[in-house]
């Protein structure tokens, strides 16, 4: 009987065969593909990986248990055919026998063969027999059964077995240690090429069910995106308007049921937006026919008021005065209504011309109010030149110029400019100041919306809350820009715009002008 310690060739094991599949692992990347990828690479990996750890953790230790017990079963023969000629107390030359005839017993084998007793040794075929560890020794010399040990010499293993002799001085009586151990060692390479084959086999094995697993995952990720990039497209021509796009519904797992939804959800979208569309231009249309419709009996009334206002005085002049005014505000805004119409409808066009834009201003100023009620710092005659509608330009300033006066107090200030933005481009700066409170915060994110007033109490004012939003739309009808400020500690409030002096000659309609 033997007492056995197993040792782990070098080279191989668990531990190497993960380090090498971990080093063939690509980086994970973003997006659902490579997710999916490295998913599969990773499950196969680590089957394979234990599968394989298992195997060759079973089949390296059938291989070298089974080599270790045939080559200490054939060196305890051959010990066993030798003590008897062996003295108890042995010299060299007895020791040097014994060594010499196991050797020759096993002279195929490539052993080497070492005996001890005493102070003597005896080496067959000849010295360089590896020493054992101390450890080895001790246990050799103080039991009496077989022990074995690994070891590399030269980076190769290597065998080694002591096998303590033992005699009984009478029959049934306890074997008792003699002195004479006998030492054996035999090289592994054959058991190491074994291990070898198998790391090798392991490694393809390895190698084949990652590329299984890619191509698996290829397939599945097509399945799986097929859907997916299907959607994508959808969303994106939904987003671009096309309202009736709609999915193939194949299937019935959750991504058939995803599909189904977005179905359901752009039939609701498209006909929530077909009736809002319906409604927005049914309303459109209402205001542009009552416009127009109010535009022929407001132009009589005008002018019959304007006839009374000469020729009546006291209380029913009076009367007839604010019918007047009224009949005014009510044909400002019918002819407001008429012109965001258009706009809604994209029929507004602009009719340019190359005009001096200070004198276009200048004149806008003299022909509506006093001088004291406006102050001008313009440049002088050709100095600034631009391709403009005259018309638009002139409803721009006055609406601009009639805000700040009615929330303001006089003088309001206009001034104009140039100024060149960081792309090179020269633009014409009007801006106009009053001298009010300023605009609250909470109205400045609505001041160019239609209809809003900052406050509830001025619903019965002279301003249609029309004139600001048609400011800015003409604006933007000529590509350029417009927005409203506070000045700093109570100033009250600046509106600027900026049209471009370098454009295209071409005109723009009314979805043409660009918003910054």
């Amino acid at each position: 009987m033997s007492d056995r310690k197993s040792a782990a060739v070098p080279g191989a094991g668990p531990r190497w065969f993960l380090r090498a599949a971990l080093a063939r692992i690509p980086l994970p990347l973003r997006g659902l593909r490579p997710r999916l990828l490295t998913s599969f690479v990773l499950v196969a990996m680590a089957s394979s990986l234990g599968t394989g750890a298992l195997a060759f953790r079973e089949a390296r230790t059938g291989v070298l248990q089974q080599s270790q017990d045939s080559v200490i079963n054939r060196f305890r023969t051959s010990v066993d055919a030798v003590a008897p000629s062996v003295p108890l107390a042995p010299d060299q030359s007895d020791l040097q026998f014994a060594v010499d005839q196991v050797l020759y017993a096993n002279r195929s084998s490539g052993w080497r063969i070492m005996a001890t007793y005493g102070g003597h040794r005896a080496y067959a075929p000849s010295p360089g027999f590896v020493e054992p560890s101390p450890e080895m020794l001790r246990s050799v010399r103080d039991r009496r059964v077989a022990v074995f040990q690994r070891m590399n010499v030269d980076g190769r293993p290597r065998l080694v077995v002591g096998m303590p002799v033992t005699y009984t001085s009478g029959e049934g009586l306890e074997a008792r240690l003699s002195g004479l151990v006998m030492y054996l060692e035999v090289p592994q390479t054959t058991e190491e090429g074994y291990v070898e084959a198998m790391v090798h086999g392991i490694e393809r094995a390895t190698l084949v069910a990652l590329c299984l697993a890619v191509v698996l995952a290829l397939l599945a990720a097509s399945g799986v995106l097929r859907p997916v990039r299907a959607l994508r497209r959808a969303t994106r021509r939904m987003a671009a308007g096309h309202l009736d796009v709609r999915l193939d519904v194949t299937g019935s797992d959750e991504l058939a049921d995803l599909s189904q939804s977005f179905n359901e959800t752009a039939a609701e979208l498209e006909r929530t937006v077909g009736e809002l569309r319906r409604l927005e231009a049914q309303g459109r249309r209402f205001v542009a026919d009552v416009s127009h419709e109010l535009r022929t009996p407001l132009a009589a009334m005008s002018a019959v008021t304007d006839v009374l206002d000469l020729e009546e005085e006291g209380e029913t002049g009076e009367a007839l005065r604010l019918i007047s005014e009224g009949t005014n505000r009510l044909s400002g805004l019918v002819n407001d209504l008429m012109e965001i119409s258009r706009f809604d409808a994209g029929a507004a066009e602009l009719n340019r011309d190359e005009i001096d834009l200070a004198e276009s201003v200048r004149r806008t100023v003299a022909s509506r109010w006093r001088q004291e009620q406006v102050e001008t710092r313009l440049p002088g005659p050709g100095e600034l030149r631009a391709r403009v509608d005259p018309r638009r330009l002139d409803v721009v300033t006055a609406n601009l110029i009639g805000n700040a006066l009615r929330h303001g107090e006089p003088p309001v200030r206009l001034t104009m400019g140039v100024r060149v933005d960081g792309a090179g481009m020269a633009w014409a700066v009007i801006e106009v100041t009053d001298n009010g409170p300023g605009i609250a915060e909470e109205v400045m994110p609505h001041i160019f919306e239609r209809f809003y007033k900052a406050s509830t109490s001025r619903a019965r004012s002279e301003s249609s809350g029309l004139g600001l939003a048609i400011t800015a739309e003409n604006v933007r009808l000529h590509g350029g820009r417009i927005r409203a400020a506070n000045l700093p500690r109570g100033g009250g409030a600046v509106f600027t715009v900026e049209l471009p002096l370098h454009r295209d000659d071409t005109d723009t309609g009314a979805g043409g002008g660009s918003t910054r």
